[in-house]
């Protein structure tokens, strides 16, 4: 406890060193941190397939927590996306001069140390450094048991090249893999600003029940794409197939198709590419009679209640048949995470229904989910996806993990 409380303190004071760092000091330093990933990407995958010893390749979490030579590329690459972007620090947000002379300016600035809990995603580690070093806040890590062998090496290589510069390695710190440390984190009052937890909706909702510290949820998404009745098939069985498949356990993936009942002829077709993948699908009465001698019988089950509303982070998904546009919104309403939702329709009054009724983080109108992310945002990478509406919500990037002060200028001014 003792040596953990140290830690909040050398971070603390990290953080305070940021504010002398230039912007182009800290471009340098993450253009060195990507060069150095990818060069020690031998030595990553060698502690990165120690943590995937250790798991099943069956639990959802494997394809998180694996690493590739061409995802560490990824990586580097959003790297150095972050090194390209503008500082979101020191923009004015507003000024102006009060009648009695004084000039009030509002500016960005760091919220000081953000705290990350996170589960097997060892991206993360790259991914919240490179974000809180150009947004000038220091970082602590608390990584799952799941990946302690990859985050340790990842912030090994940072804190080597954090060296070569000559800056406080303590801007960036992880620690250890237990309960222990993820208590004394969520008490860390007075030492860190801001908590953001990252991983299943159980881990989001121990921090926000139990942190004594501002939380920012980067919710569990549950994703739903509404086939209307005035809906384009190709565009319609592209979306579904790409936002189902892309990548199962990241969390803008596809969990429940709603269909409009006068368009069940066509679901077949919109089904037809997700048998490539074995996509098992969960249908309600009418989809399964739909689906019945028409998609794989092995692959095909009939839903249950707990059919709707699971994020099933893998090749499953739900399909609810609705008879009008209304019951698919009240659908969306009652099981939705306020991620990530999708409409495919040709009837431009139901799209803008839809955008503006719908209740999440990220509308689509004929767009694939898949596209929730921070860089396809054009943000250089993410920080987490925020599903709740207090400062920040959706990907959240750069001008999301910092804050504001006001300056006052004056001449003398006295209040009476």
């Amino acid at each position: 406890m003792k040596q953990l409380k140290e830690t909040f303190v050398a971070v603390q004071t990290a953080s305070r060193k940021l504010a002398l760092l230039s912007d182009e000091q800290i471009n340098h330093i993450l253009l060195a941190v990507a060069d150095a990933a990818v060069e020690q990407t031998p030595f990553i995958l060698a502690e990165n397939e120690k943590d995937l010893a250790r798991m099943e390749t069956t639990n959802p979490k494997y394809d998180r927590l694996k690493l590739t030579s061409e995802r560490i590329k990824d990586i580097a690459a959003d790297m150095r996306s972050v090194a390209s972007l503008p500082s979101p620090l020191g923009r004015v947000l507003k000024e102006s001069i009060r009648p009695n002379g004084m000039r009030l300016k509002k500016i960005s600035v760091p919220f000081g140390v953000i705290g990350i809990i996170y589960e097997a995603r060892p991206n993360v580690s790259f991914d919240v450094f490179s974000l809180c070093l150009k947004s000038g806040n220091a970082c602590l890590l608390k990584g799952g048991s799941d990946a302690d062998y990859s985050n340790r090496a990842i912030i090994n290589i940072i804190h080597s090249v954090l060296k070569s510069f000559e800056v406080d390695t303590h801007m960036v710190e992880l620690l250890p893999a237990d309960r222990e440390a993820t208590t004394e984190l969520l008490h860390a009052v007075g030492y860190v600003d801001l908590l953001i937890p990252r991983g299943s909706s159980s881990l989001i909702n121990f921090v926000r029940l139990n942190a004594s510290i501002p939380v920012i949820e980067t919710g569990a998404g549950i994703c739903h794409t509404y086939f209307d009745e005035d809906g384009d098939c190709a565009k319609g069985s592209a979306i579904i197939n790409n936002a189902k498949t892309r990548r199962v356990s990241v969390c803008n993936t596809l969990d429940c198709v709603i269909i409009h009942q006068k368009r069940l002829s066509d679901l077949p077709l919109l089904c037809e590419k997700l048998q490539e993948h074995n996509v098992i699908i969960y249908a309600d009465k009418e989809a399964h009679q739909t689906l019945q001698n028409n998609y794989p019988e092995k692959l095909l089950k009939p839903a249950t209640t707990e059919s709707f509303g699971t994020e099933f982070l893998s090749y499953a998904m739900a399909i609810k048949t609705v008879g009008t546009f209304e019951e698919a919104l009240d659908h969306i309403h009652a099981y939705s995470s306020k991620h990530s939702e999708c409409i495919v329709t040709e009837n431009k009054a139901h799209a803008d229904l839809f955008v503006k009724v719908v209740d999440a983080a990220c509308v689509y109108t004929n767009v694939s989910t898949a596209f929730t992310d921070g860089a396809q945002f054009g943000l250089g990478a993410e920080i987490g996806i925020s599903t709740q509406k207090l400062h920040a919500r959706g990907p959240m990037g750069l001008e999301e993990i910092t804050s504001y002060k006001w300056i006052i200028e004056g001449d003398g001014q006295i209040r009476q």
